[in-house]
């Protein structure tokens, strides 16, 4: 289901993806307070729609305006441990990883994703991109339900 809200300009094309991160300091007294800080702090989501004939706002966080979009909650592609996991199941991340050159890690700390949560699997994707891991940790690329 989307959600209308305002986002960035340089942020509002269609397919765009971001992590909200909640409120900041400089949104205290904002007008569009209300439009704005309506998504869920950590959540990772997706533009599906800009708004037509929206008029671009001044915004104190983004110095090109913000704009009316829908989004909706995003899938998030990650690593997870324990092949034979299926779609519709539920895991969590296998924990950090300090090595930040592997070709995976982005999927291994993947953003909008704690690793204290459990999350469903959507689909099962396959092999990581990596040829080995240096955590010595079996993992299976997967896509994750991250919103409600």
């Amino acid at each position: 289901m989307s959600t209308v809200t305002l986002i960035g300009s340089r942020l509002a094309e269609p397919g765009s993806e971001f992590v909200y991160e909640g409120e900041a300091d400089a949104c205290a007294g904002c007008p569009y307070r209300s439009q704005c800080l309506n998504l869920e702090p950590g959540t990772k989501y997706r533009v599906t729609d800009i708004r037509e004939n929206a008029q671009t706002l001044e915004c104190a966080m983004h110095d090109g305006g913000v704009r009316a979009v829908e989004v909706e909650p995003a899938p998030t592609r990650a690593n997870i441990t324990g092949k034979g996991a299926f779609a519709g199941s539920k895991t969590s991340l296998p924990g950090p990883c300090p090595y930040v050159a592997c070709p995976s890690h982005e999927y291994c700390e993947p953003d909008g994703v704690s690793f204290d949560e459990e999350y469903r699997i959507r689909e099962i994707v396959g092999e990581p991109p990596h040829d080995i891991c240096h955590l010595d940790r079996s993992l299976e690329l997967v896509e994750l339900e991250t919103g409600d």
